[in-house]
């Protein structure tokens, strides 16, 4: 399952949303040639990764900007750009910037705290993507997101509300997190739990403000504007007789 759009497109222009994935997009384009080298890559991650036995306070934003390839950039900047955006609309441009940053740091030190002798280097906008997860969660929780799901040969996209998907996702990083042998390499499961916990923490004053329930009340649980209306078109591609 992949989600690929909600139907909730912001009001204002997601100016800080916007830059975030332009500086991740720079940031990995332009550290590339310093990772092609084992011994430079090497020296580069120690000075700029997260790595939980050094403990590096700098590095839980540093290591926020880095990506360990092109599908670990694009997966993190097209979930960074499907919610973000709203959530940027409700609680402003530099709330929402600093909101992002506190949600990285609280995934690296989740996860620096869950294998604290840990020298294996951790990168990626994940943990701070998963806290603007949460904070949608919070805010938006009936939000419609459509889903595309790939099964061998069926292609299908089924609209799902957020509590469901985001709900699911956060209960598989748990779970995968809690099923993955420590001192083990790969995806920083605690770091997307931490950032999802940290996002609905950080966004709790804002629903309260908001009104808490009578919020979810008055605007149904989906962003306070009218949603996006989107129809399937039939296909321009003519139709091919079989029959001989």
């Amino acid at each position: 399952m992949f989600p690929i759009r909600d139907h909730n497109p912001s009001q204002t222009v997601p100016w800080v949303t916007l830059t975030l994935i332009a500086v991740n997009v720079v940031v990995f384009f332009t550290t590339l040639p310093a990772l092609s080298n084992e011994a430079a890559a090497q020296d580069f991650l120690v000075r700029f990764a997260v790595i939980p036995a050094v403990s590096d306070p700098v590095t839980f934003v540093t290591s926020q900007f880095l990506h360990g390839g092109l599908l670990h950039l694009a997966g993190n900047m097209w979930f960074l750009w499907l919610y973000g955006d709203n959530l940027e609309d409700e609680m402003g441009h530099f709330p929402f910037l600093g909101f992002y940053l506190a949600c990285g740091v609280a995934a690296a030190l989740a996860q620096s705290l869950s294998e604290p002798g840990s020298t294996i280097p951790m990168v990626g906008a994940s943990g701070a993507i998963a806290g603007v997860m949460g904070g949608y969660l919070l805010l938006f929780p009936r939000a419609r997101i459509d889903i595309l799901v790939i099964l061998l040969i069926f292609f299908r996209i089924f609209a799902i509300p957020a509590w469901v998907v985001l709900g699911l996702w956060f209960a598989l990083q748990i779970g995968s997190g809690a099923a993955t042998p420590a001192g083990v390499g790969g995806v920083a499961y605690w770091a997307h739990a931490g950032g999802f916990v940290a996002g609905l923490a950080l966004t709790f004053p804002l629903w309260r403000r908001l009104g808490g329930p009578a919020f979810w009340r008055t605007t149904h649980g989906t962003p306070p504007h009218p949603e996006a209306q989107y129809r399937m078109r039939r296909t321009s591609i003519p139709k091919v007789d079989r029959r001989r």
